[in-house]
């Protein structure tokens, strides 16, 4: 403040500044009073009258000296005085926004626990080019290495923050750049990771002076009235904010519009209910129709995170320049997250190889909030001495997480909305499923009462593609997998009158069951959720959190089902039936009840799987097995591989080793680490091993 008093008070003539004092003398500004003639005789020097200024004025001594200078008529100092002032308080305000964004709270944050945002923040995969059908249900259907793939293939066309608002191949600027994704995938995250680099002087420093974040969720819950003066100062760190020197280079400031599909009112507004006056307060509705219709601030740029089921009523309040669309981790980001969350190479290496193994469980950690799951559960586990590999959560656990993870935000809505809505969203999946469907149309979506507030952004995506000479809107789950967790709750829903939504002939478990096996590969998923989904203390929190009763009343087809299969698990058969044989014993995993599955298991004495690879998530499922099947009298491996998944979706054999129960150096690091450890089990079995 002293430096830009001095200067400004240097800048003076003689005679402007005997003016300054004089106004001094007799002018009362503020109701603060008046400088005595005595106090003005000793500020002889112009740093004795800064001072003196500062004394008298305190923290309204620069505004008091603009007020002074627009009463002498000195325009010209006014200026480069209000100049300086924005200048200075640019800088404090970027040192405000980088204290506020540097550090962040996690959802599961105690009193006083933050992470370092650039620290934790991982390059998502942002593309800006529109995909075709084909290559959306490519997106949605795979998984593993093939899902891998598409993504490498995506990031190779992907945009940067720092080139959203860069010229297009016309050389014109886009003005509002639309940043879209699926729900968890990162787009707060990247909008507070803008805010820190800009502040940081990162990316976009000689293209905007300012930039304001604003919450649509806090919007919701804030005061009804306000102006877009309002809007700015909420970002500021104090209330001596230069708006007027702001406001004049409109060009060089940058809204940040975060959450729009989470605004509770509508933005179809009359052009009266309208204004373009940043002072006038209005209902906050024509507030922010007013700014993205370009009425209020139309040289400024914004930028808009939503979720794609939003993009219509978006279309409705204004003209946007340019689309863009997070698609979430690649598989080199998803190890970098690993790495980055866990700080240590180690642990991270061995967490991220375990998840990889795990196919459905690996493919969906392309979704960030999959992924920060993954990274907090096992390191909890780390934290209480507990191995990674002997204590990983089950694909079910994972995802009842995720959804938990997804309604958490939404927690002040209307309870039985929500659950309704929940109960619907399972009767469209289920009907999915077993019509082999993973677009929905408009009618499709109505027919469920789902084209809701609480329901549609949450969970489905829309894409819009041509056909013919218009445009049609298609809705998805985030992932095939999703969809099928979805329908596995269908199925173990206590029945109401919100699950007759249903087109599916009925709700009995048993014709899935009965299909399964038959139908290529669709019901696989299904079925394993369905076993997750009636772990005991599953069902228990589920109908803690979220009100969900699940009924456990198909616990006995499901074990009348196991008990059918044969005595034998054996390679005598053809790979694909080996392959659903193994399912089955995944689907067993996923209960992670020892009473049950020992009941399901007595009638098991013998396990052939040789010849066979076995990924680290088979070795899981068949020691986990080894341990708790009490009629187990021979385990044949004649031939087995033991290794990980590669690119072509084979595995790669490690160096052929002998079967053996010592101690290791590194056991962790043994491709038959966990055999053994199953093995040296005292519940074990087994007689004969070969």
């Amino acid at each position: 403040m002293d430096e830009l008093l001095l200067n400004a008070l240097e800048n003076l003539s003689e005679e402007n500044l005997k003016k300054f004092k004089f106004k001094l003398l007799y002018t009362n500004y503020e109701e603060k009073g008046t400088i005595s003639k005595h106090q003005l005789d000793k500020a002889a020097h112009v740093t004795d009258l800064v001072q003196l200024l500062i004394e008298f004025y305190s923290e309204d001594a620069v505004d008091a000296t603009l007020y002074f200078f627009d009463k002498i008529c000195v325009r010209d100092s006014a200026a480069r005085l209000r100049k300086a002032i924005e200048k200075d308080y640019r800088v404090k305000y970027k040192e405000h926004i980088k204290k506020q964004y540097q550090l962040i709270k996690e959802r599961n944050s105690r009193l006083g626990e933050n992470v370092n945002l650039s620290k934790r923040y991982t390059k998502l995969t942002i593309i800006s080019k529109l995909r075709c059908k084909k290559e959306r249900e490519h997106e949605i259907m795979a998984s593993g290495w093939r899902h891998a793939k598409i993504m490498t293939e995506r990031t190779r066309s992907s945009v940067t923050m720092n080139s959203l608002f860069d010229p297009d191949e016309n050389g014109q600027t886009p003005q509002i750049v639309v940043l879209q994704g699926a729900a968890g995938i990162g787009k707060t995250m990247t909008a507070k990771k803008i805010m820190l680099d800009w502040a940081s002087g990162e990316v976009y420093e000689n293209r905007f002076a300012y930039i304001f974040y604003i919450n649509c969720r806090e919007i919701n819950y804030g005061s009804k009235q306000g102006t877009v003066i309002d809007l700015i100062t909420k970002n500021c760190p104090d209330k001596n904010v230069p708006i007027e020197e702001i406001l004049l280079n409109q060009e060089k400031l940058l809204f940040i519009i975060d959450g729009f599909d989470e605004l509770r009112f509508s933005f179809d507004r009359k052009e009266d209910s309208l204004c373009t006056d940043p002072r006038k307060e209005m209902p906050m509705k024509d507030t922010l129709s007013s700014l993205f219709r370009k009425k209020l601030l139309p040289k400024s740029y914004l930028m808009i995170t939503t979720r794609p089921t939003a993009l219509e009523k978006l279309q409705q309040c204004m003209e946007c320049s340019r689309y863009a669309e997070i698609l979430g981790f690649s598989e080199d980001d998803r190890k970098e997250y690993f790495h980055k969350f866990f700080g240590n190479n180690i642990d991270a290496t061995r967490a991220f190889d375990i998840v990889k193994q795990n196919e459905m469980h690996f493919t969906m950690c392309f979704v960030p909030i999959v992924c920060w799951i993954t990274c907090t559960v096992m390191k909890q586990q780390l934290e209480a001495g507990k191995d990674f590999a002997q204590n990983s959560k089950t694909l079910t656990a994972v995802y009842v997480l995720f959804l938990y993870s997804l309604l958490e935000p939404h927690s002040n809505s209307p309870n039985q909305n929500m659950q309704d809505n929940l109960k619907k969203l399972c009767s469209l999946a289920a009907d999915g499923i077993w019509n082999q469907k993973i677009l929905f149309g408009e009618e499709e979506i109505k027919e469920y009462s789902l084209d809701e507030f609480y329901s549609l952004p949450l969970f489905l995506n829309e894409s819009v593609f041509k056909r013919d000479i218009d445009c049609v809107s298609v809705y998805s789950f985030i992932h095939l997998s999703f969809q099928e967790f979805f329908a596995a709750l269908f199925y173990v829903l206590e029945e109401d009158k919100q699950m007759k939504y249903s087109v599916t002939p009925n709700r009995d478990a048993k014709l899935l069951l009965e299909n399964y096996g038959k139908s290529g590969n669709y019901l696989m998923l299904t079925v394993r959720f369905l076993f997750g989904l009636l772990n005991e203390e599953t069902m228990k929190d589920i109908k803690k959190k979220i009100g969900l009763k699940i009924s456990p009343k198909i616990k006995p087809d499901l074990l009348k089902w196991v008990k059918t299969k044969q005595k034998k698990l054996s390679f005598s058969s053809s790979h694909d039936e080996l392959i659903y044989k193994l399912e089955e014993f995944h689907c067993l995993y996923e209960i992670q009840e020892e009473s049950f599955m020992k009941n399901a298991l007595d009638h098991f004495t013998e396990i052939d799987i040789s010849n066979y690879s076995l990924t680290q998530m088979d070795q899981m499922v068949i020691s986990f097995f080894v341990k708790n099947c009490p009629t187990l009298k021979s385990l044949w491996l004649s031939g087995c591989r033991f290794g990980v998944e590669i690119k072509n979706g084979e595995l790669a054999p490690p160096p052929a080793k002998r079967l053996c129960l010592q101690e290791q150096a590194e056991p962790n690091n043994s491709p038959v680490y966990l055999l053994c450890q199953a093995l040296k089990d005292p519940n074990c079995k087994l007689k004969k091993l070969k």
